[in-house]
C-alpha cells in the first residue's frame, strides 16, 4: 500500500506544479509592451474625456 500512496502524493504534487505554471505570465516581452501601450492609450483617452467634461462644467458654471 505504501507504493500506491507514494504514487498518489507524486500525482498531487505534479498537478499542483502544473497549475502554478499555468498561473504565470504567458506573454512575451513584445506582447506585454503592446498590451501596456494599449491600456495606457485607453487611460489617456479617459483622462482627456474627464478633463473635457470638467472644463465644460466649469465653463457652464460661470454663466
Amino acid at each position: 500500500m505504501a507504493r500506491g500512496n507514494q504514487r498518489d502524493k507524486a500525482r498531487e504534487a505534479n498537478q499542483k506544479k502544473l497549475a502554478d505554471q499555468k498561473k504565470g505570465n504567458s506573454m512575451s516581452g513584445s506582447e506585454m509592451q503592446r498590451e501596456k501601450e494599449k491600456v495606457a492609450q485607453k487611460m489617456r483617452e479617459k483622462q482627456a474625456a474627464a478633463d473635457a467634461k470638467k472644463a465644460a462644467e466649469a465653463a457652464g458654471g460661470k454663466k
